[in-house]
């Protein structure tokens, strides 16, 4: 199976199944150095993790990372590090019977196309349980971004029809919301929407916005590897996106261009714009100002209403999904979401060292 690795410099390399005997991921290009332990890392796996509100699948797991290579006496060495993940609780009979058909908005059919041949146990490798890898690669780069001042925040901007205030919102809000959302009078509203959606035996989507600040000026190549291309690329290829954009991005659209146009001015911190309509890139290059990117996230295919589809042997049936599933998958996609915005960031920083004669005769001048 080819498309297993993301990144150039800073790589990661994902493995596992939903119902296998675990997750991992092993991190290539790491810097030696960091300090780097399970406590520094799980953090963030208990943020995507099942089971942690009655709006994640029921599934009980740990997640528990375990680091296997790569770290000597709490420190990076520079080799690569391999993690892994336990499943602890599985219950693969529950999806026994989905061997027979094809799940509506599952990738059974195009699995089935392609291999001739599928993991109906939760979804094998197109399963959410994949994004544990990613997870862990993202908070090395998420450490290795804050040692130079950049950080990158995720959060829920939206679930179905309601949206967050900006006015109301606050940054501390994000790990009281039960939904990751920085404004908790909607995110109240938008639990009692998801009631009842839950009682129609139905999902929802959402739009999950990320923020990165404290980035430079000068990141991202002008054609092929631009930064949004390669941030967009990372997004989309978590399994629930299904649309992403930067700054103002589909209502530039609508705008005139000396609306969506940043006037630049200068202050006492240097160059800096009046809006950010363009969310922090101009040209594939970042501008110093915050990165702003949003994704779309469709909602959980896995329904208990009756839905149409056809079996294995061509035949229109009905049927009822079995199983422990999410009601809505956007809360524990804010840290898919914003780990790959850390790992895209971080291998562009690895690859904009090269960029420049003077930062590499004042790299290595003795």
């Amino acid at each position: 199976m080819a498309g297993s690795h993301y990144g150039n410099h800073f790589r990661i390399s994902t493995w596992g199944e939903s119902h296998g005997k675990g997750i991992g991921v092993v991190v290539d290009g790491c810097p030696a150095g960091l300090y780097l332990d399970e406590a520094r890392i799980q953090p963030f796996m208990n943020r995507r993790k099942p089971g942690t509100t009655k709006y994640s699948t029921p599934r009980k797991e740990g997640d528990e990372i375990e680091i296997l290579s790569g770290v000597f006496e709490g420190r990076t060495t520079g080799t690569p590090i391999s993690m892994i993940v336990r499943n602890t609780s599985q219950r693969s009979q529950d999806y026994s019977e989905i061997a027979s058909y094809y799940r509506p908005g599952h990738a059974d059919y195009s699995f089935d196309q392609k291999y001739g041949f599928r993991d109906y146990r939760g979804g094998g490798r197109s399963s959410g349980r994949e994004t544990i890898g990613r997870v862990a690669g993202g908070a090395i780069a998420s450490l290795v971004l804050q040692t130079v001042g950049i950080e990158v925040c995720a959060y829920t901007k939206s679930i179905g029809p309601i949206t967050i205030d900006y006015a109301n919102c606050d940054k501390a809000n994000i790990s009281q919301s039960p939904l990751y959302m920085p404004d908790l009078q909607a995110s109240a509203q938008a639990e009692d929407y998801l009631a009842e959606t839950m009682q129609q035996q139905n999902s929802t989507g959402g739009i999950i916005e990320c923020i990165v600040s404290g980035m430079p000026a000068g990141i991202g190549e002008p054609v092929f590897e631009k930064l949004d291309a390669n941030i967009a690329k990372g997004i989309m290829s978590i399994g629930a996106v299904k649309g992403v954009e930067f700054g103002s991005g589909f209502q530039a659209a609508t705008m005139y261009g000396s609306e969506n146009n940043d006037s630049f001015f200068m202050s006492e911190r240097g160059v800096q714009k009046k809006t950010n309509h363009a969310g922090g890139i101009l040209g594939g290059i970042s501008d110093g100002s915050e990165i702003i990117v949003r994704a779309a996230i469709k909602p959980t295919p896995s329904i208990a209403s009756t839905q149409s589809t056809i079996s294995n042997n061509g035949e229109n049936i009905d049927i009822n999904i079995k199983g422990r599933h999410d009601p809505i998958i956007v809360p524990r996609a804010v840290v898919v979401v914003e780990s790959m915005v850390a790992m895209t960031i971080l291998d562009m920083l690895f690859e904009n060292m090269s960029s420049r004669m003077d930062r590499f005769v004042q790299f290595y001048q003795k």
